[in-house]
């Protein structure tokens, strides 16, 4: 079981930055895929970036390509989402979720995080 925990989101102007952290609980997560996700209001849930278990394997969205970057810290059980370049359509609530398998199936969710880009 893990249980994650985000935070880090805010309110930041067009072309600003903003560090998520996901606080990961479980002895397991160091082996866990994880990912960062956001929905929009009004919108479908998406995907954001995913890391693998060792954090040599990144993947992206093509809408945050270049402008944010996914990492974890296993020793510390952290999961982190450097944003930058901020633009208004980035906001959205930011959910980091744990893939206890690797293929892109995410069990666990944490509660999410705001992030409102002003123009």
């Amino acid at each position: 079981q893990v249980h994650l925990v985000e935070s880090g989101g805010g309110l930041v102007q067009a072309g600003g930055s903003l560090r998520l952290f996901c606080a990961a609980s479980g002895r397991t997560f160091s082996s866990y895929a994880m990912g960062w996700f956001r929905r929009a209001p009004g919108k479908e849930r998406e995907f954001v970036a995913a890391i693998n278990w060792s954090g040599i394997t990144t993947h992206y969205a093509d809408s945050v390509k270049g402008r944010f970057t996914i990492s974890r810290d296993n020793a510390k059980n952290m999961g982190y989402l450097q944003m930058n370049s901020l633009k208004p359509e980035d906001t959205a609530v930011y959910y980091c979720a744990a893939d206890p398998y690797g293929g892109f199936h995410y069990d666990y969710w944490g509660q999410g995080t705001q992030v409102t880009v002003s123009s």
